[in-house]
């Protein structure tokens, strides 16, 4: 198959290059090209994958982006583990329809998909379900639900294909019986038994184990005002505004009329998430108080707490009561007798201390949790060994990503992979086979397999099972990436990640591009083209710099917990010093320096905005400029409260004041640009339009740009192209001194001449 790829878009974004594929006259390869930023709106995605029961083939999708029609189009894909790559197979061909969420019947002889493929579902484009065998021939629609379906599942004794379906806020639970699939039953002949007949619905569902019951959560009340206004156009959104509570149920599947059950009866906790354990005897699930000013805040799950419920007698254990500690859902081991979960190691307010895993025999009620992980970083439970003795989990190490292994009965922490990269390791719970996701800085994102966990370390015993980007490793020149580490102005160590231009020469100094991570609590890692799009800089000569700054996740708690009291400085020191540590290394010309981030990034920007005049330019995304007006702005306060030194800007406006970038605009120098979307909850617009005018009242060059939309990050994929398109210009202009800005030719000229997209032979997915 073929992926359409597109030339540059022109200088001074990049340079125009002929595909890679393209022969010369004598028919010898063309020479790499540096990547561009058309190049990352056709990155291909591989997800939702579907090990088959006997662990021997995988589904997965494969995700194509259509730069000209900004959709995306998705197929499925099988391919054998014990082969890999060459033994891949594309089963579905729908161009400008998309197929998804693959599912393995229990015998593992055909499989099940969502699609928009045909009427009524693609009028609407509403999915229904499919089904098709694994060996080829066409699919067959086998629902005909009039609102779609949601979310689907088999019963694990194969009898039922269970399915949500309904308007939003109404869904109900319907089944098809697996022996009429099997048949090939039309699906006009189908049948669906409602299970459920909920006026409020039902949201989360799971099948248990033994196949015999479903639990699911469902609000308490409806309120049938609510809706009509809605559908009326009464659409205006309130606040923090008064919801249901929601209560765990169960329907019972041997039944002959399915009836349920209510298991949870306190109507001051709404119930959420939940998990089964193996033996089917527990429910371990997530409550969070029936406080609209608690419950309807994004800050995750500090406001709610862990419950486990016994199916004999519906009996229910609070497990914890920390109003400000968010823990993780509830992990059984393999055989259920112990239960375990992830929470901060100060148990009794909200800090930024390391994440531990607590555990406790399941039965022993009322019993203390024990504190288990010494590894100076978050832990937490992602899978178990077989015996229950090891639980597995993957973190940040530094640069790097890793799968580390936690011993229950000691609490020993131990890395399982060493790699320079970004790995992430799964095991799936039927067949337990162990999936594998990797990147690095030459590898875009792939999957892969291994047999055993003891091979998981030898990387040739890793089967490759996905390729969704061939094109790069054979067209595009990539810059050297590797990790950096620096002394900050304080002595303490810093770490980071350091990428070199394309056809980097040992003693040249290059102009410098500082990509600032958000978070703060995260990492920039040894990953494919981080850093905002940074292998695009590399390949027009750039150094560029991510720092893993104060405040930063991955290198130890202190370092984590550096800026708390005190947000900008230390940041501020550690990420200068990694920029003088390049200059004194004769690697960075430092009359050509420019800063760039978002969220957190785009906090610090501002910070070095009005504290330095050393750079040239600065875009600055999403990012605060005064918090005190940022704290009421928000749908995210505790997390600011801490930060800030851990009281309430009404109880200490100084404390916020004198760490708002605002306060100090008058010193601001460098020419600025601000990104920002209009309806950001997170880091609303508001701070970005202080900003702009606060740098027009003291005449620096600025520019604001205004993304439409209601997320944290820019939802569409044409106006990211814009953002780092504009970006760029603005560091050339200001840094480099060439180009004329942003100029909309430059975008505008992609959607234009036909001529400008090459197609790009795909040799594997």
């Amino acid at each position: 198959m073929s992926v359409r790829m597109p030339l540059a878009v022109g200088a001074p974004l990049a340079l125009v290059w002929l595909a890679a594929s393209t022969l010369s006259a004598q028919g010898a390869p063309a020479a790499k090209r540096p990547m561009t930023w058309l190049d990352a709106q056709y990155l291909r995605s591989a997800g939702a994958t579907a090990v088959s029961p006997d662990g021997k083939q995988v589904l997965y999708t494969l995700t194509t982006p259509d730069w000209r029609e900004a959709t995306t189009q998705t197929d499925l894909y099988l391919v054998q583990t014990d082969r890999g790559l060459p033994s891949t197979k594309q089963l579905t061909f729908t161009t400008n329809k998309n197929e998804g969420a693959p599912r393995w019947a229990p015998s593992g002889a055909w499989l099940v998909f969502a699609s928009n493929r045909e009427a009524p579902a693609a009028k609407s484009g509403k999915q229904q379900l499919f089904v098709m065998r694994p060996d080829g021939g066409e699919a067959r629609r086998v629902t005909n639900a009039r609102e779609g379906v949601s979310t689907f599942e088999f019963t694990k004794d194969g009898m039922w294909l269970i399915y949500r379906s309904g308007k939003s806020g109404e869904e109900q639970l319907y089944a098809l019986a697996v022996s009429a699939l099997e048949k090939g039953t039309r699906v006009d002949s189908l049948t669906p038994a409602t299970l459920t007949r909920h006026p409020t619905g039902v949201s989360t569902w799971r099948v248990s184990p033994d196949s015999k019951r479903i639990y699911f959560v469902t609000a308490d009340t409806n309120d049938a005002d609510e809706t009509l206004r809605r559908e009326k156009k009464f659409t205006v959104d309130i606040r923090n505004a008064a919801t249901p509570t929601a209560s765990l149920w169960m329907l019972d599947l041997t039944g002959p009329s399915y009836p349920t059950t209510r298991l949870t009866r306190d109507t001051s906790m709404a119930v959420g998430n939940f998990t089964l354990s193996l033996d089917g005897r527990w429910i371990g699930f997530q409550a969070t108080p029936n406080d609209r000013y608690k419950r309807n805040i994004t800050e995750e799950g500090i406001y709610s707490d862990v419950f486990l419920l016994d199916t004999r007698d519906n009996s229910v254990e609070r497990l914890t009561k920390n109003d400000e500690i968010s823990e993780s859902p509830l992990s059984f081991s393999p055989d259920s007798r112990t239960i375990a979960f992830s929470a901060s190691d100060d148990m009794t307010r909200y800090t930024m201390k390391n994440r531990r895993v607590y555990v406790r025999d399941v039965a022993a009620k009322g019993t203390p949790f024990r504190k288990i992980g010494d590894y100076d970083g978050d832990v937490s439970a992602d899978f178990w060994s077989a015996d229950g003795k090891t639980i597995y989990y993957n973190e940040g190490a530094k640069a790097t990503n890793q799968l580390f292994a936690l011993d229950v009965a000691s609490g020993k922490v131990k890395a399982v992979t060493n790699v320079q990269g970004v790995v992430n390791v799964s095991q799936d719970e039927a067949s337990k086979r162990l999936m594998v996701s990797y990147q690095d800085p030459a590898t875009p994102p792939a999957l892969y397999t291994v047999a055993s966990l003891a091979a998981l370390p030898n990387r040739s015993a890793w089967v490759q099972l996905t390729d969704p980007n061939p094109w790069v490793r054979e067209q595009i020149a990539l810059g050297e990436e590797s990790e950096f580490t620096w002394t900050s102005k304080d002595g303490k160590p810093v770490g980071g990640v350091l990428l070199k231009p394309v056809g980097y020469q040992p003693g040249r100094r290059y102009p410098l591009i500082v990509a600032i991570h958000g978070g703060p609590a995260a990492a920039d890692l040894l990953s494919f083209n981080g850093g905002y799009g940074s292998q695009v800089y590399a390949g027009q000569g750039w150094m560029v710099l991510m720092p893993n700054y104060r405040g930063s996740t991955n290198y130890g708690e202190a370092h984590k917990n550096g800026i708390v009291g005190n947000y900008f400085d230390p940041g501020y020191q550690d990420i200068m010093t990694g920029v003088d540590a390049l200059i004194a290394q004769g690697m960075v010309d430092s009359t050509r320096m420019g800063v760039l981030g978002w969220s957190a990034g785009g906090h610090w920007s501002n910070w070095i905005l009005t504290h330095t005049d050393r750079f040239k330019a600065i875009s600055s995304g999403a990012g605060t400029s005064n918090w005190i007006s940022m704290y009421a702005q928000s749908d995210v306060q505790r997390n600011r409260q801490h930060y800030l030194g851990d009281k309430l800007p009404y109880d200490d406006f100084d404390a916020y004041w004198r760490q708002s970038p605002i306060q100090f605009i008058r010193n601001a120098k460098t020419p600025t640009m601000i990104h920002v979307v209009e309806g950001d909850p997170r880091v609303p617009s508001p701070q970005s339009v202080e900003l702009h005018m606060g740098l027009k009242r003291v005449g620096v060059p600025t520019e604001l740009f205004m993304y439409p939309g209601a997320s944290h990050g820019i939802p569409d994929a044409r106006n990211r192209l814009v953002k780092s398109a504009a970006e760029q210009a603005w560091m050339d202009y200001y840094v480099l001194g060439k180009g004329n800005k942003f100029s909309w030719r430059q975008v505008l000229e992609t959607l234009e001449d036909p001529k400008a997209e090459k197609k790009v032979e795909v040799k594997g997915p």
